[in-house]
């Protein structure tokens, strides 16, 4: 009996852990596997991120959430060799890469205008890309 409840708490632990520690959902929405739907979710997790106001009590949540999100969609997709010479992926790492520098660098302050506007340029470009199917 002793190994039986042995085994069902270390069952149970290995879940608990397993679901807490898969904080790639942000904003509702988690990483599914497929490229396309996965890219327009980050994209559209990360307006909402940018477009918090710079005293807003929920920017450091977000910010957290963001650069979580920017570190899953990365593993996930960095090493598929199909995806590296879409014009959709360069330009999604690139949006990625500056954002989470900038987190990394300057985590107590707000992405400054001229970044957002560059970011959002680069998502509207993402998208198009998307659309065209590539």
């Amino acid at each position: 009996m002793k190994r039986y409840w042995s085994r069902l708490l270390a069952f149970v632990l290995v879940l608990f852990v397993s679901f807490g520690n898969s904080s790639a959902a942000f904003a509702g929405s988690t990483l599914t596997g497929d490229y396309r739907q996965d890219t327009v979710s980050v994209v559209n997790s990360l307006r909402e991120a940018l477009q918090l106001p710079a005293d807003s009590p929920e920017r450091i949540a977000f910010q957290a959430q963001a650069k979580q999100l920017i570190n899953d969609f990365s593993s996930r997709y960095r090493r598929d060799g199909a995806l590296s010479k879409l014009p959709s992926f360069t330009t999604m790492r690139t949006a990625l890469n500056s954002l989470a520098g900038h987190y990394s660098s300057y985590p107590n302050r707000p992405v400054p205008q001229k970044m957002k506007d560059r970011l959002e340029q680069e998502f509207k470009q993402i998208e198009t890309s998307l659309e065209r199917g590539s």
